[in-house]
Parts: structure tokens; C-alpha cells; sequence
């Protein structure tokens, strides 16, 4: 298998597709092929009583993201890097917005791709562009641009609609999606929203995929077919 006893690790998790993921990972069988699966955080998250307190492989490690040059050691070694975070620019202010989304983002990147990382998976937003007048879509494509020139092996980006997720702190597209949007998603599962699980899920079976380009753009439906293939 091509990632037969590699390492893996999720930089840079927000909170909204950390726990999804680690959860589909563990479940996935394949993925147990990595000998060590780390975590990057902001707070120390408990494992006891969970799905993860049998697997020892995980490691944690708790880092201040204004400081990120002091823990480049803890980005070492790993092959797979996976970066979810992002916050909102009205729970963090417009400034605070492009901190997290696009610098606390690509300083994870570099770090990841000086510490040995060969495949770097970026979950980013359908309608992501560098030149658009929207300020999400903006950071999210230009981080997606910074990125790209150092030089990944393997670089995977992931641009899902209005995540269907229930979180006590919904973004009001998503509240409204999940709510009004959510009855009529059988009939249209790709228009406009993605459930949580099928981005987690395409993200963890793409990393098993062979490469195809070097970098490889995943749209809301892609990510939807391959997050709802069966393992085989």
C-alpha cells in the first residue's frame, strides 16, 4: 500500500471537523496503517471515555498559533497533513478572519512542508477566488494560492458548500441550511450543502488514492461521490 507505515497528521483542526475526522480515521481500517497520527490544538482535548482513548498512536500537541516558529519540532516526520481551521469574521473581526484563515494557514503549511509533509490536504470553500469581492472567499483563495508554490508533493484542495453540521455555534448559512435547506437534500445532495461526514470521509479515501496531479482541486460534488464510496 503507498502509505504503509507512514505518519499522518491533522494540522491544525478547527473544532467543527476535528472530532468528525479523527472519527472517521479510526474507523476507516486502512488508515490504522499509520504508525503515529498527531493533533494540533489550541486547548489539550480529553480522550479518555472516547472513541480515540484505545488507539495510542494519537499523539496531541497543544500550540499557540501566534507562536508557531516555537513548535516547528512537533511538525516533524509527518507525511499527511490535514488543515481545517478557520474561524468567521464576525466572531473574530475582518483582521482576525484573514489571521486565522490565511496566516495562522499557511505558517501550518510551511512548517508541515519543512518538517518532511509530502501531501498537504487543505480544506478551503466552494467559490473560493483570490480576485473575488467577497472576503471569505478572497482569504480562502488566496491561502489556496500561497500554498501551492511550496512545492507539496502531493497538494489536495477541498472546497465544500455550506457544511450540514449541527455545532452551537453555526454560521448563519449554515443554521439556515440545516434548518430550512436540510429536508431537500436527499433530492439535491451537491446544489448547495454537504453533510459534515462526506467531507471527512472524502478527505481520509482521498489520502489513500494514488496521486493524479500534483495539484488536485475537489469541488463540492467530487467530494460528495468520493465521500460517500464504499471501502473496499
Amino acid at each position: 500500500p503507498i502509505l504503509l507505515g507512514n505518519t499522518v497528521s491533522h494540522r491544525s483542526f478547527s473544532g467543527r471537523l476535528r472530532n468528525t475526522h479523527r472519527k472517521e480515521q479510526i474507523r476507516t481500517h486502512r488508515f490504522r496503517r499509520f504508525d503515529k497520527k498527531g493533533c494540533f490544538h489550541r486547548f489539550q482535548h480529553s480522550l479518555h471515555g472516547t472513541c480515540f482513548s484505545d488507539f495510542s498512536t494519537w499523539v496531541q500537541e497543544v500550540v499557540d498559533f501566534e507562536k508557531l516558529n516555537d513548535y516547528a519540532a512537533a511538525f516533524q516526520g509527518h507525511d499527511v497533513g490535514y488543515c481545517c481551521l478557520g474561524t468567521t469574521k464576525a466572531k473574530a473581526g475582518a483582521d482576525g478572519f484573514i489571521r486565522v484563515d490565511h496566516d495562522y494557514v499557511l505558517k501550518s503549511a510551511e512548517l508541515a512542508k519543512a518538517g518532511g509533509c509530502s501531501h498537504f490536504n487543505l480544506e478551503s470553500s466552494k467559490g473560493a477566488d483570490k480576485t473575488s469581492g467577497f472576503l471569505y472567499l478572497k482569504v480562502k483563495g488566496q491561502v489556496e494560492a500561497d500554498i501551492e508554490p511550496l512545492g507539496f508533493e502531493r497538494y489536495s484542495i477541498y472546497r465544500p458548500a455550506v457544511l450540514m453540521v449541527d455545532r452551537q455555534e453555526s454560521q448563519p448559512a449554515e443554521w439556515f441550511a440545516r434548518k430550512v435547506l436540510g429536508p431537500f437534500s436527499s433530492m439535491f445532495p451537491t446544489a448547495m450543502f454537504i453533510p459534515i461526514q462526506s467531507v471527512t470521509r472524502a478527505m481520509v479515501a482521498n489520502t489513500l488514492i494514488p496521486a493524479g496531479e500534483k495539484v488536485e482541486i475537489l469541488e463540492n460534488k467530487a467530494i460528495y461521490d468520493l465521500g460517500k464510496a464504499p471501502e473496499k
